[in-house]
Order: structure tokens, then C-alpha cells, then sequence
């Protein structure tokens, strides 16, 4: 195929946490696609680029138009934070490509924000774990709340996206509440703000003092399993190498 996308994971935007591969990728491409603040976060380094941005909710129409740049001849890159294929462009690229058939489309990943913000913390998905979203936006909350029950009700360990926003500045607190039920309150957890950027924060702490932490859309939460402990301020959820 002559005409070819591709959907970079960009990581947290510091080049030092992007893969060799998506830097390659953007170095070699003529036009990069994103949301304006993914675009930002490039910095410099692509500014001889042609950097097409766009705002929140606009996803097919930037999606759109990467197909309609291939089409022109042109390289094109289309950047999303973290990896591609987790809450990223990667699938709805795949869906609008059945429509193009003489374009190609190529899934270059990146460094999702459960791996680095688990990196910040110490080791809190060392184990079985699970990714939820608590954006409703494009997901019921209803069906939200199965999965957040379901996955404490398997003991997994927990990473949740999204935990925050103007609109939705209590679904944090709900969903501690729902796993509150199922759980003890002692339950290890942690959050990491701004992971891989400037003023990045993390702290541990219970459940029970989750429930009432504020946070925001910049933030990943970190749910234990019911192995995980706190150690020395880090985070562990431990695989057994060790007997008691």
C-alpha cells in the first residue's frame, strides 16, 4: 500500500518516555494530527512539521482528516498520549480505515499512564490487574459500576483513568463507595498527578482516605489488591516469590 497512517502512542509527551520507534515515526512523518494539548506537549523538536490540532470531541473528524491527508500523498502521524490502543485513537482509526482501502494503518504504541504512574508508586500492578475509565461519556455508568465491582470482586489489582473532570468531580468518590462494599476500607492505594511532566506528585494512602481526595483529570489512581501494602511510601502488590 502506498498511502500510510500512523497512530503513535506518544506516551506522557517528554520525549525521553517516548519509544524509539513513535520518535522515528513523527521524525520521518510531513503532517501530525492530535488534540492541541498533545500537540503542545511535542514541543519544539517537530515544529517544521505541518500540526493540524483539534479540541475534545472532535475525535472522527481528526481521524477524518488523516485519511484525507494519506490521500493527498502526504506521511501522516496521529498522536495520542499514553498508548494508542488504551482509551487512544487506535480502534476508531481501524473502524474509519474499512472505508479506505488503498491506506494502511499502523499501531505504534506508547507508554500507558497505569505502567508510569505504577512506576512512580513502586509496583502496584505487579500482579493480575485490570484499566477502568470513569468517564461516562462514551461508556453508561451503570455498566462502570459492574466492572468496578467485578474487579474487586476478583481481587485484581486497579488503575483508573479519568477519575475526575468539572462535570463529574464526585465519580472518584462514588466509585470508592461502590468498592467500599465490597471491600475493606484499609485497602492500599495511591494516585500519581502529571505522570512523566513537569510537577509530578504521588502519595499512598487507604481507601477509606481515597474516598475523600481530591484529584483531577490530570490523575491516575492506583486500587490494591488485597496483597498489596504500603511500604517505606511505595506501593506493592506482591507476586508470592516470598514465603511469610
Amino acid at each position: 500500500m502506498e498511502n500510510k497512517i500512523y497512530v503513535v502512542g506518544m506516551g506522557p509527551g517528554d520525549e525521553q518516555m517516548m519509544t524509539a520507534q513513535a520518535i522515528h515515526v513523527l521524525d520521518e512523518s510531513e503532517v501530525i494530527i492530535g488534540y492541541k494539548v498533545y500537540i503542545d506537549l511535542l514541543g519544539e523538536r517537530f515544529s517544521d512539521k505541518e500540526l493540524l490540532s483539534g479540541v475534545m470531541k472532535k475525535e472522527v473528524e481528526r481521524c477524518e482528516l488523516a485519511f484525507e491527508k494519506a490521500n493527498e500523498g502526504k506521511k501522516v502521524a496521529i498522536i495520542c498520549s499514553g498508548d494508542a490502543g488504551v482509551y487512544g485513537m487506535a480502534s476508531l482509526m481501524l473502524e474509519i480505515g474499512q472505508r479506505y482501502e488503498d491506506i494502511d494503518v499502523e499501531i505504534i504504541p506508547g507508554i500507558t499512564a497505569a505502567t508510569s504512574g505504577a512506576a512512580v508508586l513502586g509496583a502496584p500492578l505487579n500482579h493480575d490487574f485490570c484499566v477502568i475509565s470513569l468517564s461516562d461519556l462514551l461508556t453508561p455508568w451503570e455498566k462502570i459500576e459492574k466492572r468496578l465491582v467485578a474487579a474487586i470482586e476478583g481481587d485484581f489489582a486497579i488503575a483508573i483513568y479519568n477519575p475526575s473532570s468539572r462535570k463529574r468531580h464526585d465519580y472518584l468518590k462514588r466509585a470508592c463507595e461502590i468498592m467500599l462494599s465490597h471491600c475493606d476500607g484499609n485497602r492500599a492505594c495511591g494516585i500519581v498527578e502529571n505522570i512523566g511532566r513537569n510537577q509530578t506528585k504521588s502519595k499512598t494512602m487507604t481507601l477509606d482516605e481515597l474516598k475523600d481526595t481530591e484529584v483531577n483529570m490530570f490523575t491516575t489512581v492506583f486500587i490494591g489488591n488485597s496483597e498489596t501494602v504500603i511500604q517505606d511510601g511505595k506501593l506493592i502488590t506482591k507476586r508470592g516469590y516470598l514465603s511469610e
